[in-house]
């Protein structure tokens, strides 16, 4: 009697899991629905910028190469200073990447190029367009870059000339007013060897640019954060670099390119097995000019920097496990925090003070 009492109750509890089950199968729509309306209502209720502890931030909307990598947007990297918000090159895919952090475009101050190779500026006229039509802007974009700065602008400028036309025409120059659209050039000129150029600077925030090594490819930069007591340096693409380990020391937080030697060699010897003799020469060539994990991890090591982020990373990491082969001996070389960026990675610094707070924001607006 109370076996089959056992069994009419089981029976029972998988007749009520069956229907609830295909009651919220076919409320699935509804119910998606409501997490859309959820999220989006989130996102527009509050200033993400503002909702964001006082402090000096660093994230990366975008920590791929040139490499073809489906987790990874081209080189960016966002900063949040008190309440100003700025990237650091415009990598493909990184303005959507920024919008998934709940960081809008619209919201950007200015923008920052380390150099004009295509992986570093692909974005730039999202960018443009995107801060533009996002925020009924007044005045173009501010953009800040070594010589040759203009020439580039003005490319991006004629490529959305024609969709320029058309959005003032269809929503109106309220919504898009025509004097906000496209860049505000700031070129600065800088020597291999020459002095550090300070692009800001006020009571709190200091913003500064140094040359680089990534011949031939001249002039190339990197950037130097300092807010409230609190200091990034972004790398840029160099070879290792006297300058970037100056510009770091005692820095709490260094991103960092990387490559490494070992996991490009295997595809370069893979290429020269199937004739591919034209990205073997590319695996050969791009060696020279950018810098190894342990090599990266030696420099921060030297200026005594608390954390060293990578981005720009080659090759692509599809898996987890092959974080470990790309750090190589990077581990051993650097006793502070060491970190593989990925797409969203998000370090905050909250200011006079040596905190260091570590999220991923591509979950925030989920």
């Amino acid at each position: 009697m109370k076996r089959r009492s056992l069994a009419s109750v089981i029976a029972m509890g998988l007749i009520l899991a069956g229907a609830v089950g295909l009651g919220a199968w076919a409320l699935r729509g509804p119910l998606a629905l409501a997490l859309f309306a959820r999220a989006f209502d989130r996102a527009m209720a509050q200033d993400p910028v503002a909702a964001l502890p006082d402090g000096l931030h660093v994230g990366l909307c975008g920590s791929g190469s040139p490499l073809p990598d489906p987790t990874r947007a081209g080189p960016c990297a966002v900063v949040v200073a008190g309440r100003r918000l700025f990237v650091v090159d415009t990598g493909q895919g990184s303005a959507k990447v920024l919008a998934l952090m709940n960081l809008p475009p619209a919201s950007v101050d200015a923008v920052f190029l380390t150099h004009y190779h295509s992986d570093h500026i692909a974005d730039l006229g999202e960018f443009l367009l995107q801060r533009w039509a996002g925020g009924a802007h007044q005045a173009p974009l501010p953009v800040y870059g070594p010589t040759g700065l203009e020439s580039v602008l003005l490319g991006f400028e004629a490529a959305y000339g024609l969709d320029r036309g058309y959005r003032i025409a269809h929503h109106g120059p309220t919504v898009v007013p025509p004097k906000g659209f496209g860049a505000a050039p700031h070129p600065f000129s800088t020597e291999p060897r020459g002095p550090d150029v300070v692009l800001m600077e006020d009571a709190d925030l200091k913003v500064v640019a140094f040359p680089v090594d990534h011949r031939p490819v001249e002039p190339a930069v990197g950037y130097l954060f300092i807010y409230k007591g609190r200091r990034v340096v972004i790398s840029g693409d160099t070879a290792p670099s006297e300058r970037v380990e100056a510009e770091a020391k005692d820095a709490d937080v260094l991103v960092h390119e990387g490559l490494s030697p070992n996991l490009v060699g295997k595809m370069r010897t893979i290429a020269l097995r199937y004739g591919r003799t034209n990205l073997a020469a590319i695996f050969h060539d791009i060696l020279v000019y950018h810098t190894s994990p342990e090599a990266a991890a030696a420099i921060a090591e030297r200026a005594h920097v608390r954390m060293l982020l990578f981005t720009h990373i080659i090759p692509p990491l599809p898996l987890q496990a092959l974080n470990g082969p790309f750090l190589g001996r990077a581990p051993e070389i650097f006793r502070g925090r060491i970190q593989v960026g990925r797409d969203g990675d998000f370090v905050s610094l909250p200011p006079q003070s040596k905190a260091i707070s570590v999220s991923n924001r591509l979950t925030v607006f989920f």
